[in-house]
């Protein structure tokens, strides 16, 4: 074969394994292993409940731990119950997903702003660790007194929460690009601008991402505190959780826990879909 020829045919089947490779991708099926071990925990979860509720405990005490068939008759058959705790569910989640968002604004915002210069770091890192240590259920109150006990400041008990996440994983992301690709933006005499746009943030996505999982079910928590305190305004999750509490309403506090941890893992299963996608699209396959 001549050079002549030798450059096109390359070429040619270069194209044709990256294209193989993104057909395989495409067709990648989920192992079935991914769908048959979680649901035989849940099974077993079920059972174990079940049998806790109806051989361990006496009739008198199984309101400590009500059967799972009495949380969903409760809980969810009945349209009264169903309703209330939708209702809150839906209070605690625009709550959640406000201060999610605002989170990942300031986070990634701080987090390119500390990655860009050093004094930034120096300076407003410390505090971000600080924010992370401060006990949430001591400023809770001090919230309420400064901004009210509306909407707002439960948005801003979930930012406290859901920041710091964000902000030491994008930092990380962005300070973990290969030397050697800095050195080639260098040679081709990119500014920092294109560095930060091209380089540094699409390398810093999986990490970010990561960030983003963590902080989404933090966010939950965060809103159900703020509710829990906040006595004001539309109810939540956590002023509901507290009045069947004081009912002794085991089935209908147990309905809304659940629908709670379900609201999180959903947000979850959303940035781990986001994180597949920019996986295949830096070419890297997740384990199956």
């Amino acid at each position: 074969m001549t050079a002549a020829t030798a450059g096109p045919v390359s070429a040619a089947t270069t194209s044709q394994i990256e294209s193989a490779t993104r057909k395989q991708h495409r067709r990648m099926p989920i192992a079935p292993i991914r769908i048959i071990a979680p649901v035989v925990v849940f099974v077993l979860v079920i059972a174990l409940w079940s049998i806790a509720s109806h051989f361990l405990l006496a009739e008198e005490s199984r309101f400590l731990l009500p059967a799972p068939e009495a949380v969903i008759s409760h809980g969810l058959l009945d349209s009264v119950a169903r309703t209330e705790i939708l209702t809150a569910l839906w209070s605690t989640v625009q709550v959640a997903l406000v201060g999610l968002g605002i989170a990942i604004v300031l986070g990634v915002g701080f987090a390119v702003l500390m990655s860009q210069a050093r004094w930034a770091e120096y300076s407003l890192y410390p505090y971000a660790v600080i924010l992370q240590t401060i006990p949430i259920l001591a400023v809770v109150p001090l919230f309420g007194f400064w901004f009210g006990y509306e909407f707002g400041s439960r948005v801003i008990v979930c930012v406290m929460v859901a920041l710091f996440p964000i902000i030491t994983n994008t930092l990380f992301g962005l300070k973990s690009v290969a030397a050697a690709e800095h050195d080639l933006f260098t040679l081709h005499g990119a500014n920092r601008r294109q560095r930060l746009l091209k380089l540094q943030l699409p390398a810093a996505l999986p990490a970010m991402i990561s960030g983003f999982k963590i902080s989404g079910g933090m966010a939950v928590i965060g809103s159900i505190v703020a509710d829990f305190f906040f006595r004001q305004g539309q109810p939540g999750i956590g002023r509901m959780i507290d009045v069947y509490r004081q009912r002794l309403a085991t089935e209908e506090l147990l309905t809304a826990l659940l629908l709670s941890s379900l609201v999180g893992l959903i947000l979850f299963w959303c940035f781990d879909f986001l994180a597949g996608r920019v996986d295949r699209a830096h070419g890297v396959r997740r384990g199956r």
